[in-house]
């Protein structure tokens, strides 16, 4: 291998993005961190000025630009910039210049504060969530041992009745006892560990796609699918993972009939992506999988989007608020992440697997 491949290898495995410009502020270079970040690949870029990738960023190409002249390294924290979609990424950045070969260059390096928050945001999510739950536990203990004393009752008082009006009472009794049990169960998850083998994840989300058409028949909304065809197998635990992802996608469906929609037609984006060096939660892997889920219904309030993933918590007067927590549960044991965002008419909730090395 050859010392420029190294090199090579070496920026490409940086968490930090790496920009070169030559002298006219245009791109000679991206690492792949920089790809993900700006959302554009090396070859796209190169040759780019600057001012084509970073749009309405006149302040920070003079910053550039002045860095260059007084050949003096510059650093920025908090600043937003806007890529050429449209997308505004918070970064921190740093302006080295240097010459090789005679010629004059820029080093620009990114660090995503928006990468740092999502770890330091699911991390405190993941610890709410697992106090959250084991209190769930305990209560739900609480709560099953007098169902099951009164439950029991009302099967022995039945018994003991010759009225068959008065068996109605104790049947409901017993019927109401054993959905509140269940509610319990639900609250509660599983304890199961997961069943791990290599799956395909466009079987899941077939899977799920096919069930959720079956319930959308007549209701105006449409599935779509975006898949990436080279997304290689992962490691899960495919019925938990069929779980966690019909939960999310009957939320938009049912977000997509709620009285409060303006369109015509309801639509449900079903996106699968492969990403590369990237990392999930604190830990860094070479290979992920991002499946997005994408309707454009309503949104989500404002008020209600840091605590969705929480037991109980629903934006509908009849949803048990069960939904999304069993999903974040389930996704977490898979060593993944889920993130959502929402705006009117465009909600994404993200989930990110790691494809682990074998």
């Amino acid at each position: 291998m050859t010392l420029d491949n190294i090199h090579k290898r070496l920026l490409d495995n940086l968490k930090t993005g790496v920009l070169l410009l030559d002298s006219n502020l245009r791109l000679c270079f991206l690492n792949i961190a920089a790809e993900n970040m700006l959302e554009i690949s090396d070859r796209q870029a190169s040759q780019l000025f600057v001012g084509e990738v970073f749009v309405n960023a006149a302040e920070d190409i003079g910053e550039i630009q002045t860095a260059l002249s007084n050949k003096r390294s510059f650093t920025k924290h908090q600043a937003q910039l806007t890529l050429i979609h449209g997308k505004v990424i918070s970064v921190d950045y740093t302006i080295n210049p240097f010459e090789a070969d005679g010629e004059e260059l820029v080093l620009l390096e990114l660090i995503s504060l928006e990468h740092s928050h999502r770890i330091n945001r699911e991390e405190s999510l993941n610890s709410t969530h697992a106090t959250t739950r084991e209190l769930v536990r305990g209560l739900g203990h609480e709560i099953k041992n007098p169902l099951g004393g009164i439950r029991g009752a009302a099967q022995l008082l039945a018994q003991e009745l010759d009225d068959e009006e008065l068996k109605d009472y104790t049947n409901v009794i017993i019927e109401e006892a054993d959905r509140l049990r269940n509610l319990v169960d639900r609250l509660v998850g599983s304890r199961k560990p997961l069943d791990l083998k290599l799956i395909n994840v466009h079987e899941v989300m077939e899977r799920v796609r096919n069930l959720v058409e079956a319930e959308v028949g007549g209701k105006g909304i449409s599935i779509i699918r975006d898949y990436d065809p080279s997304i290689p197998a992962l490691l899960g635990d495919p019925e938990q993972l069929i779980q966690a992802m019909l939960n999310i996608v009957r939320n938009a469906m049912q977000a997509l009939t709620s009285p409060s929609v303006e369109h015509d037609l309801g639509r449900i984006h079903l996106r699968t992506r492969i990403l590369r060096n990237t990392t999930v939660g604190s830990k860094f892997y070479k290979l992920a999988v991002s499946i997005k889920i994408i309707d454009n219904g309503p949104g989500i309030p404002e008020e209600m989007i840091d605590t969705i993933f929480y037991p109980m918590i629903s934006g509908r007067a009849d949803g048990t608020g069960l939904g999304l927590s069993i999903a974040h549960s389930i996704i977490s044991q898979h060593k993944g992440m889920i993130e959502c965002e929402s705006r009117k008419g465009a909600t994404c909730f993200k989930v990110t697997l790691p494809i682990e090395e074998t």
